[in-house]
């Protein structure tokens, strides 16, 4: 999907590319729109840079089945030790 955001509104925030995906991935999450697995990936973070991010905002963690799914299917990935 492509989304055209006119100049006169992005120009003046002063940010690049990957920090409006950056600043949507957050927005969306807090508003618990998106997953926080599919808010990082969207940000294009690792799990511990995103979650540090929103610690430094104070957005809460939300936890729900999808997150759950996508922790077990890491886990199934790991090596067992």
């Amino acid at each position: 999907m492509k989304l055209h955001l006119p100049d006169e509104i992005i120009r003046p925030l002063n940010l690049s590319a990957d920090e409006l995906r950056t600043e949507l991935a957050i927005a969306l999450y807090a508003a618990k729109k998106i997953s926080f697995g599919k808010a990082r990936k969207l940000a294009n973070m690792d799990w511990y840079t995103f979650r540090q991010i929103l610690d430094e905002r104070s957005i809460p963690s939300h936890y729900d089945e999808e997150d759950f799914k996508q922790d077990l299917e890491t886990l199934s990935h790991l090596p067992k030790s």
